[in-house]
């Protein structure tokens, strides 16, 4: 079972000041829940890149090369045709349809790869039980700290959180 404490701020100022401290004095497992993209905060949780970009260039690569692959294919070896003495292998007719099939590969390749990053869909977290925390989607900042205990708790309310709520998440993940 996982507990964690839940704090609550009025700004996003607050909110990164109090992630900066407790992650200097050895807090990890720390997340925020916020109503806007908070510049501050995002560069006080210090976030890993994301490796979607990549996920994206890999599909689109392989979608240009698969459909490079099946025109080449279709137009040499499987169904080859000589019309006029025209080559076979026509790179510039190619082109068209190698670019669209790249596009939809890393279309899709970025939309799912959002999906599984988000780790959506999810239709219900713990966090949604609290009482107030409707009020992240309009004008408070929430901190979830992944170490319980009244230290922990105490050391928030220094920070300047409005209120402290111990949370169980369970077995899932973060």
């Amino acid at each position: 079972m996982r507990r964690v404490l839940l704090a609550e701020f009025e700004s996003s100022d607050a909110c990164a000041g109090a992630i900066s401290k407790l992650k200097a004095s050895g807090h990890s497992e720390l997340d925020a829940y916020m109503p806007f993209p908070a510049k501050n905060v995002e560069e006080a949780l210090a976030l890993p890149k994301t490796p979607l970009p990549k996920w994206v260039l890999a599909g689109g690569l392989t979608g240009a090369a698969l459909a490079y692959f099946i025109l080449w294919w279709t137009q040499n070896v499987g169904y080859p045709l000589d019309v006029g003495s025209h080559p076979t292998h026509s790179v510039p007719a190619y082109i068209g349809i190698t670019f669209e099939t790249a596009v939809l590969f890393a279309s899709f390749t970025a939309f799912l790869g959002m999906l599984r990053l988000c780790r959506l869909p999810r239709l219900y977290h713990p966090v949604f039980d609290v009482e107030g925390f409707e009020r992240a989607s309009v004008d408070r900042f929430f901190v979830s700290v992944g170490t319980t205990g009244e230290s922990t708790e105490r050391r928030l309310l220094e920070l300047g959180a409005l209120r402290v709520v111990e949370l169980d998440l369970g077995e899932e993940a973060p």
